[in-house]
């Protein structure tokens, strides 16, 4: 008893391999090379205000030389016959003949625009500056965002930190101070009352650009530290301070990781 679902065409071509639509009809993606990842170290005055940064790349470059090579090689499949009726089908690798090549350093000068408030880690891409593919396209050179450490400010988001040291007559009685931010202009800090050694303000709009909108600006947050007198101070000297003052002695012993 013959079983109904055997169909000789359907087995006859299927030894064939024969694929209609789909997959078997997509053409093949032309290679690549490797792409170049590099850091790029930039001040944080350019990420405020801007600039154009040239930098010198090496390259390898592919130039004409001498004779053939083979290329563009792919695996594709043959129909080889075993007897009446019998085919078989194998995989052969099939390559074009394609004038020869070598390799060639090069010297690229290129211009990467630092804009205002890029951040750490944002690329820069350049295309096809990257590794050379000897039957393809080049690949990509891809420039990484990151900052120098600056000797006035650090940089959290938007939000500008830094640190003023004050005397502690000043602290006291109040000051007037500039402040050189990173554009040229002074930031000037006017306070009145009492400044203690930790004490922070906020200068609004005073931050970093915003990348997405440039005409909106982080905090500049400023804290204070008090240089205490190094001199010792005589008796006489002492007892005007304690009447000046009029403070109690504070001896409390507290944890002050735990905020107590």
């Amino acid at each position: 008893m013959m079983d109904s679902s055997f169909d000789p065409f359907s087995s006859f071509f299927g030894d064939f391999g024969f694929h209609f639509g789909g997959e078997g009809n997509r053409g093949r993606e032309t290679p690549k090379g490797g792409n170049v990842v590099m850091d790029l170290y930039v001040s944080l005055e350019e990420l405020y205000n801007g600039n154009f940064v040239e930098i010198t790349r090496k390259k390898p470059v592919m130039k004409p030389a001498e004779g053939t090579r083979k290329c563009n090689c792919r695996q594709e499949m043959q129909t080889r016959q075993l007897g009446p009726g019998r085919f078989q089908m194998i995989q052969q690798t099939v390559c074009d003949e394609c004038p020869n090549v070598k390799m060639v350093m090069e010297e690229r000068l290129l211009e990467v625009e630092i804009e205002q408030g890029m951040t750490d880690g944002q690329e820069v891409k350049f295309v096809a500056e990257g590794e050379p593919h000897l039957d393809g396209d080049p690949g990509d050179l891809i420039l990484r965002i990151k900052t120098q450490p600056h000797p006035r400010f650090e940089r959290r988001g938007d939000d500008l930190y830094t640190n003023v040291t004050i005397s502690l007559q000043d602290a006291l009685t109040g000051f007037t101070l500039d402040i050189d931010h990173l554009d040229g202009r002074k930031v000037k800090i006017t306070r009145e009352k009492v400044t203690w050694p930790g004490a922070r303000i906020r200068k609004k709009g005073e931050g970093m650009p915003n990348y997405e909108n440039n005409n909106l600006h982080g905090i500049m947050y400023i804290t204070f530290d008090v240089e205490f007198p190094k001199n010792d101070f005589t008796d006489d000297e002492k007892n005007s301070i304690r009447e000046l003052l009029k403070q109690k002695s504070v001896n409390n012993v507290y944890n002050g990781l735990r905020g107590y």
